[in-house]
């Protein structure tokens, strides 16, 4: 009777479980296998913001003044407060990809984007950081043990929406920029030496300064990697 008692609950858990998501719950994997679909719900938030919704594929989030990531260099200072919605995965190669909108971004440094958050000492954003009415910065962070880095570039203050694509190939990451989500141009290429296993990837907003804006995200979409491997020179043999 114990036997069979335990086999129907097994079942019933089986049964249960909401279709097209694996055993291991890993939505990423499902959406690659043609399983299933993206479901906003299912993202998880890492500092959830005051105000915020997320609805008919569209998630807004209103910042709070003094929210930021950054980690030591330069500045000094380490800020790990800024709003974070992601989904967790343990697939080597996809892409994600996302249309971010900040018409109302205002003050120095409010930024909106994507993000790989692993933990407050290792992880990956890009995004378009406010400066003045005349440019802000198309940029991206690669925080590693700790340390931050910005690489960025100008582009006119007027641009209020941008794509982003994130890739992963093993332990090594691609941000990319689109102004029509077809044409990319790339911005980074990474390591993240604590990315070897499960990582966790999705969206970000926040307001360094005494700032707040709403930021809008639409279009949000994982996909076969499409970074591909280099087809030039060949990998070292160790």
């Amino acid at each position: 009777m114990k036997k069979t008692a335990l086999a129907a609950l097994a079942l019933c858990a089986m049964a249960c479980a909401p279709k097209g998501i694996t055993e291991n719950n890993d939505m990423v994997a499902d959406i690659l296998g043609g399983k299933t679909s993206l479901d906003l719900s299912a993202l998880e938030w890492t500092r959830e913001p005051q105000s915020f919704e997320v609805k008919d594929g569209t998630i807004e989030i209103v910042t709070a003044p003094g929210t930021d990531l950054w980690q030591r260099t330069y500045y000094h200072f380490r800020n790990d407060n800024a709003p974070v919605l992601q989904m967790s995965t343990r697939e080597k190669f996809f892409s994600f990809v996302v249309k971010t909108d900040f018409e109302q971004s205002h003050q120095r440094f409010d930024q909106c984007g994507v993000v790989m958050y692993l933990d407050s000492e290792n992880w990956l954003k890009g995004s378009i950081e406010y400066e003045n009415e005349e440019f802000q910065h198309l940029g991206s962070v690669a925080t590693n043990h700790g340390y931050s880095d910005w690489a960025t570039t100008a582009i006119p203050a007027d641009v209020k929406q941008m794509w982003y694509r994130l890739s992963r190939r093993d332990d090594d990451f691609c941000i990319e920029c689109s102004t029509d989500g077809s044409t990319w141009s790339q911005m980074r290429v990474c390591h993240m030496y604590e990315a070897q296993d499960e990582v966790r990837f999705g969206i970000y907003a926040c307001s360094p300064e005494e700032s707040s804006f709403k930021a809008v995200f639409t279009d949000l979409a994982v996909t076969e990697c499409a970074w591909k491997a280099h087809d030039g020179q060949q990998p070292d043999e160790n």
